[in-house]
Order: structure tokens, then sequence, then C-alpha cells
């Protein structure tokens, strides 16, 4: 993040009026707060070492609001291994990019035999504290520009686990942990003093190299997790305070697992900051952070229909995220697709998977209020179900196999499973066939599926499946990379199939596409959509195509309804309706006539 025109303007009003610059060392420069509600504020620069070195390993950390919760470093393994030298080191970084600040970096790598972190002294005050009547927990941080987050990073939390207090629900082995998910996600999860079981609140996935302001924040009742002013999932249910432990404390850099320590951090920490009670934003250490490269995108209104004669299908990317956290944007995508499928000639939408995030009664109903607005209106949709569908008991299949489509007119069948299924739709000048060919069932379905385009040589053929390609990142270029499965799925039913002209899936992070050519010489379309990582889980972008017969092209464009009913004053800075970006937006000249005739 760049500020230096703040910081020199600052500057000046330091040079000018005599005092100031020395209380900005004690107060962030965006943070008025009333010094009695921070009960702990630990700035990681050389100004706030209290005794000892990084190289001996004694160093601590003076807590900056003067309560005594004070750091001390922690070294765990052989502190005389060469590896335990540069585990962590003063930097130069900051979040601001100003000149002479400081913050620690850390080194931490998984599986090493010797590593570092702090811990509050044993008599800190904020030990004992339960946090009742509310919390603000900041953290300014960076992830590294190559990040090793296979197991996830530890950035912060409280020694114990819940069963020590007897509380038997949910993870029994932590109390409360601020993570780095593996997927590179910030995950708080706590055993509130009320509840039995610990609550989560999740954010997007974090970019390498790019600092972050991160704030938790309770009023006494809920929690909601806002990184870089996006409040991604919305408030938890009812928690009051922190459990914690008598004589144990916390730790900054690490978390733990069943009184052991479970993950470390790696990457960059400037400050850490903790309140008795929620602060506003105007309190918070950064008042108006914003991601360094947020999404490009456009609130112009355009036309999803450009010609009357034209026609759409339509593709909902992995909607995990809304059947788990976010419902009210998952109704917000189908009464969208309900109320604007005859305006816009929408011919078929498909979910290529990962309808619920976890096997839970609550998921599948939120997944199935929204549905359920495409039967009440006779909408169109087909489903293939994605590696979190799948369950002892066969849920999806309860909720979506084929019994949900046998009385639909454009639905044809579905293979042995209950997983596989297909559907035929007259559009334009041509009857469409779109094919849900599964993941998990894929070789057991694999002769079904072909039998399908046997029988269907004649129907231009969109085939869907939750795992066919991936975007890979080369030379700093985002590329379309193959599956395992993708590999099956080109080699069985699409090279030698000339019908099938394109495939979507997805399952992996990110959006790609690329044009291969099948055995014919002609053009095959692949794309991978899934936003899950991103905004709110998505934040209700749909990939829609645009047929267009006259003039020979297919229009690709992401659109969010749930951003579009939003009014001006509720968009945050990576709100928009549409996503214009050369993966999210482009135009694909596609000669029907030429494409479409098979021998």
């Amino acid at each position: 993040m760049k500020m230096k025109k703040a910081f020199i303007g600052l500057t000046l009003l330091f040079m000018i009026v005599p005092g100031i610059a020395k209380s900005a060392n004690y107060i962030h420069p965006f943070a008025k707060n009333d010094r009695g509600t921070i009960l702990a504020d630990w700035k990681f620069t050389r100004q706030h070492v209290i005794k000892g070195s990084i190289d001996e390993g004694s160093l601590m950390i003076e807590d900056v609001s003067k309560h005594g919760n004070d750091l001390e470093m922690v070294t765990i393994g052989d502190p005389s291994s060469p590896e335990i030298k540069n585990v962590i080191q003063w930097s130069e970084e900051d979040y601001h990019d100003h000149d002479g600040a400081e913050s620690l970096k850390f080194d931490n790598k998984k599986n090493a035999l010797s590593g570092r972190y702090f811990k509050t002294k044993k008599d800190a005050p904020i030990n004992s504290e339960k946090f009742d009547n509310g919390f603000t927990i900041e953290a300014i941080f960076k992830l590294p520009s190559k990040m090793n987050t296979n197991n996830g990073l530890g950035l912060f939390s409280r020694q114990g686990k819940a069963a020590d207090l007897k509380k038997m629900d949910g993870d029994t082995k932590l109390l409360s942990a601020l993570t780095v998910s593996s997927d590179q996600k910030i995950h708080w999860t706590s055993h509130p003093n009320n509840l039995n079981y610990n609550v989560s609140n999740w954010s997007r996935a974090l970019n390498a190299d790019e600092w972050y302001h991160l704030a938790v924040v309770n009023d006494g009742s809920e929690t909601t997790l806002t990184l870089n002013n996006i409040s991604d999932y919305g408030e938890s249910e009812k928690v009051v305070g922190i459990a914690g432990l008598t004589g144990k404390g916390w730790n900054i850099g690490a978390s733990e697992w069943g009184n052991k320590l479970d993950k470390l951090f790696e990457g960059n920490i400037e400050e850490i900051r903790i309140a008795n009670k929620a602060l506003t934003k105007k309190e918070w250490l950064v008042k108006d952070s914003r991601d360094d490269k947020p999404f490009e995108g456009t609130n112009i209104a355009l036309p999803i229909l450009t010609n009357k004669k034209n026609y759409n299908f339509v593709f909902i990317p992995d909607t995990q995220k809304y059947s788990s956290q976010n419902p009210e944007i998952f109704n917000s995508q189908m009464n969208w697709i309900a109320n604007n499928t005859k305006k816009n000639h929408i011919i078929m939408n498909t979910f290529v998977g990962d309808i619920v995030d976890g096997d839970t009664e609550k998921q599948w109903q939120n997944s199935l209020a929204a549905i359920s607005i495409l039967d009440k209106q006779h909408i169109p949709y087909m489903m293939a179900a994605g590696n979190h569908d799948y369950a002892p008991g066969n849920p999806f299949l309860t909720h979506y196999g084929p019994k949900r489509f046998q009385h639909k007119e454009y639905y044809k069948g579905s293979s042995r499973s209950g997983y596989s299924s297909y559907a035929i739709a007259k559009a334009g000048s041509y009857h469409y066939l779109v094919l849900i060919v599964d993941m998990q069932n894929l070789h057991k379905d694999l002769q079904w599926a072909k039998d399908v385009l046997d029988r269907n040589q004649d129907k231009p053929t969109i085939l869907v499946s939750h795992d066919i390609i991936f975007p890979h990142v080369k030379k700093n270029e985002t590329i379309a990379a193959e599956s395992a499965n993708g590999r099956l799925i080109w080699n069985e039913l699409v090279k030698d199939h000339n019908q099938v002209f394109m495939t979507v899936n997805g399952h992996y992070f990110g959006i790609a596409h690329q044009v291969k050519q099948n055995t014919s010489g002609n053009d095959v379309i692949q794309m991978v959509v899934n936003y899950q990582s991103d905004y709110r889980g998505g934040n209700g972008w749909l990939r829609l195509v645009e047929f267009n017969e006259k003039k020979n092209q297919l229009f690709f464009r992401t659109y969010s309804p749930y951003v579009d009913d939003m009014t001006k004053k509720e968009r945050t800075y990576i709100d928009y309706k549409f996503l214009t970006d050369a993966n999210n937006s482009f135009i694909l000249d596609w000669d029907f006539k030429r494409r479409f005739f098979f021998k």
C-alpha cells in the first residue's frame, strides 16, 4: 500500500508543531482512541524493544499501551542450529512504505526442526481477560512473496484447548486462533464464553507480497472479520467474549492445537493491537485500507442481450460459500435468473458443482431455498456435483438427483449412478445438448456419457464437470492447465466427439480459458470459473455466454446481480456489476455454420 503523500503531509506537520512527532511514536497516526480501551499494542520495531536481541533469542517487545502485556521471544528446537539464524529478522518494509519504518519478518518453514515466535509474559494482565463486553483485534501484516501455506500459518492465538474448559463440541483442541489457511484465507475461530463450541469467521484469499489491515470486531454479541475494509461474510451467530484458561497467555506468530504448537508464521508483522470493546472504523489503526490490485470492473449499465435474436447460456460458479456463509447472495443470483430468463433469452443455467461447503442440513436448506426459486418459475437448469457435495447417504442425490428433474421437459436422463445427466434445449438455429459428467463417478459413468454423445452427434454439446482445467501462472500470465480428470475427459469424451464445442468447470480457485483443437481440427472452448476464494465467496458473479449467430461471435461476460442490487452508498471499492479483465470479459469469433456442421 502506498500512502507517501499522506506521510509527507504528516512529516511537515511534525516539523511545524513541536511534540507531535514524539507522541506519534506511541499512537498510530491513523488511530485516535481512548487509551483505556486498548489492552495491548505491540509494534514490531527496534524502538519498542525492551531488552535482548534476536541473535540471542532473548528479544522482548514492549506493550505500547503501557498495560504490562509485554512479549518475549520463544525459540523451539535447537537454538544453535544454523537455520534459526534468519527465522526472525528486522525489515525496513511497512504497510505505508514509510522511510525508516520497520516490521518483523518471520521466516518459519514447514517441518523445520527450529522456529521462533512470541508469547505474552507469564503475568501479563491480558492473559486473564475474558472480553465479555466485546473486543477488537487488529493486525497489520504481509504474506511473503513465495508463500508456503500448505499447512497454513499461525498469526495469533490463545494458549490452551477447549477440552480443558469442558467445552466438548466443535474443535476441542484449541481455544482461539487467527490463522492463514492452506488456501490463503484468514480464519478466526474462537470458543466464546457463552457457547460450548467454537465459532468461525473467514476472509477471501490473500495475495502474496501484499500488506493487509485486519480487524476482528465483536460488539458483545456478533463478530465480524474485516480485511482491507471488506467484511466478506457478514456477522457470526451470537457470541460473547473469548474463553481463556488460568495460567495461559497468548501467542504471536504461532497457533496451538492440543496444547502443542501447530503452525508458525511466515511473512511480516508490523503491529497487533487488542481493545476491550468494538472499535469503530474511524478508530482503527488504518481508516481506509485497500487491496493493491482489486478486480477490474465497471458499474456502468451494460446490456446482457445485445440483440433480441441472440441467446444466453449461464454458468453458476461454485456456490459453497453462499450456502455456508452468504445465502442472501445465492438468493440474489437465483432471483435475477428467474426474473430475467425471458428478457435476456437465457436457454439454460448450469451449476458447475460444490453447491454446499459441507454436509450440514443448514447448508443444504440454504441451497434449496435459493434453487427452488428457479423451480417455482419453471426456469431450466442442470446441476453438477462437486467434491464438497459428496457425503454418506448421498445428500446431493436426495436433493438434486434424477427425481428432481424427471418431470422437466428439457431433461433427458441420468446415468446409473444418478450423478451424471443430460438435457436438450432449442436455441436459435440449433438444439443444444448440455452433458453433466460427474467428477467422482467419472470412470463409472464414462461409457454412459459416450453413449449419450454417440446418440446425439448432430447436437452442439456443452460438457460440464466439476474438475477439468485449472488456472496456472506461468511467467506472470494465467493460463489454463489440464487436470488428470480433465485429460481423461478430453481423451475419451471431447477430442473425438466433434459436437462437443465447450467444456466448463469449477473446483479450482480462479478463472482461465483456452481454445483447443479436436481431432477434426475444430475449436473447443474450455473455461474454469470459480470465485469462491474471492470477495464474499464470489460476490454473486455469474458467467454468461451470449451466442450471436448473425455476427458469428460468442460474448463471454461476468455479471453480479447481487452488486447490481446495491445502492451506490453500499458498494465498496471492489463491488462491480461487471468484471472487465481479459479472463472475465472477452469475445471469440465463432463460425456457427462451419463449426456446427457435423459429419
